[in-house]
C-alpha cells in the first residue's frame, strides 16, 4: 500500500490561527477491507468554515479532533477497489481530508460520489459544482429569493461562493453588486463575471467612505444580501437594505479569529422588516440535486465562470489555508497533489 502524507491538527489556535497549529506526518495506508476503495487525491479543498472547527467550542459542527487528519473535501481517482460499484480510474469526490490518499467505505451513502470530467474539470467539483456552488445557490434562491429588477449584493464577491451568487443573480434578471478587497478582484468581478458593480472595501477604509461607495453602486437600495464577511461590511449593507429585504447569513469570516462582531444599527432589522437567516448547506441535502444540475450545466456550457488559487503539494496546505483567511486567495482555494 502507498505511503501517505497527512496534515493533522496538532493544537488549537489561541486567537489567530498559525502554521504551528498543524503537523505533517507520514504513514502507510491500511489494506482494504471488503466494500472499501482507495482514493488518490488530486485536489484538497480549503474553505473558511474549517477555521471555526479548529476551536473547541460549540458550533453547528463538532470540533476538529486533535491529532487527526484535518477534515475537508477532496477530489481524486480510485486506485484500488474492493467495491463492485467503483472501478480503477473512476473520478470521485468525497471528504477525504488533508492527505494524499484515503480509504473509504464506499457502501455508505454520501461517502463517495462518481463525477464526469468530460465537460467539467475535476477541480470544479470542489468549487462551482460542489459545496461552495450549492451554498451560493441555496442562499440566493431559498433565502434571498431574487426577483427580476431587484438588487442583490454579495460580500467576498470574488471568492468561491460569492462569485457564483452574483452570476446566478444576473441570470435571474437582478442587478448584482459585489464587495471585494482590491482593484484586481473588483475588476475581475465586473469585467469577467459580469457583475454590474463592485465596491473595493480596501479603498474605502472608513465607514462613511464605504457607505458612499455602496450607495453609488446601489442607487435603488438592496433587496437581497448574501453575507460572507460580517463586521463593518454587514453594518454598511444593512444601512442600504430596502424594506422587506432578505439576508442570507452564510459566513462571518471577519470574526473567525475570535474578534467580536457587534452590529452598529440592529434596529434596522426591525424598522425595515428584514429577514435574516443563517444556514448550513449540509442541512439541506434535498436541494443539492437541483442545484448541482443547474450549476453543472452552466459550467459545462461556459455560462458560469470561476477562478482558482492552487497551492502545490500537501506541505503547502497550512500556509494556503492561512492565506485564505486573510483574503490572499483569488477564487476557490485548492491544493493540488499530483
Amino acid at each position: 500500500m502507498p505511503h501517505n502524507k497527512q496534515i493533522l491538527l496538532d493544537n488549537r489556535p489561541t486567537g489567530e490561527a498559525v502554521a504551528s497549529n498543524f503537523k505533517l506526518v507520514s504513514s502507510e495506508t491500511p489494506a482494504l477491507q471488503d466494500g472499501q476503495v482507495l482514493v488518490r487525491h488530486h485536489y484538497l479543498s480549503l474553505d473558511p468554515y474549517m477555521r471555526g472547527r479548529m476551536n473547541d467550542s460549540k458550533s453547528y459542527a463538532a470540533p476538529q479532533p486533535l491529532g487527526q487528519v484535518m477534515q475537508g473535501g477532496t477530489a481524486g481517482e480510485v486506485v484500488e477497489s474492493k467495491n463492485a460499484k467503483f472501478s480503477l480510474g473512476d473520478k470521485v469526490v468525497g471528504f477525504g481530508g488533508w492527505q494524499e490518499y484515503s480509504v473509504v467505505d464506499a457502501g455508505q451513502v454520501g461517502m463517495l460520489r462518481k463525477v464526469d470530467t468530460a465537460h467539467i474539470p475535476l477541480s470544479a467539483y470542489l468549487g462551482a459544482v460542489g459545496m461552495p456552488g450549492v451554498t451560493a445557490w441555496y442562499g440566493l434562491m431559498k433565502i434571498c429569493e431574487p426577483k427580476p429588477g431587484e438588487t442583490v449584493v454579495v460580500s467576498a464577491a470574488s471568492g468561491a461562493v460569492g462569485s457564483v451568487v452574483g452570476q446566478l443573480a444576473k441570470a435571474r434578471g437582478c442587478r448584482a453588486v459585489g464587495i471585494a478587497g482590491g482593484k484586481d478582484k473588483c475588476d475581475y468581478v465586473v469585467q469577467e463575471l459580469g457583475f454590474d458593480a463592485c465596491v473595493d472595501y480596501k479603498a474605502h477604509k472608513d465607514p462613511k467612505s464605504l457607505y458612499a461607495a455602496l450607495k453609488d453602486a446601489t442607487p435603488n437600495g438592496v433587496d437581497g444580501y448574501f453575507e460572507n464577511v460580517g463586521g463593518v461590511i454587514m453594518d454598511t449593507v444593512l444601512a442600504r437594505m430596502n424594506a422587506f429585504g432578505r439576508i442570507a447569513l452564510c459566513g462571518m469570516i471577519a470574526g473567525y479569529d475570535g474578534q467580536p462582531l457587534p452590529l452598529t444599527t440592529p434596529q434596522l432589522i426591525l424598522t425595515n422588516r428584514l429577514k435574516v437567516q443563517g444556514f448550513i448547506v449540509s442541512e439541506h441535502m434535498e436541494h443539492w440535486p437541483a442545484a448541482l444540475t443547474e450549476l453543472g450545466t452552466l459550467v459545462a456550457t461556459g455560462k458560469l465562470k470561476f477562478r482558482e488559487s492552487v497551492a502545490q503539494g500537501i506541505e503547502a496546505a497550512p500556509e494556503a489555508f492561512l492565506g485564505l483567511l486573510k483574503g490572499r486567495n483569488f477564487g476557490k482555494q485548492l491544493v493540488k497533489l499530483i
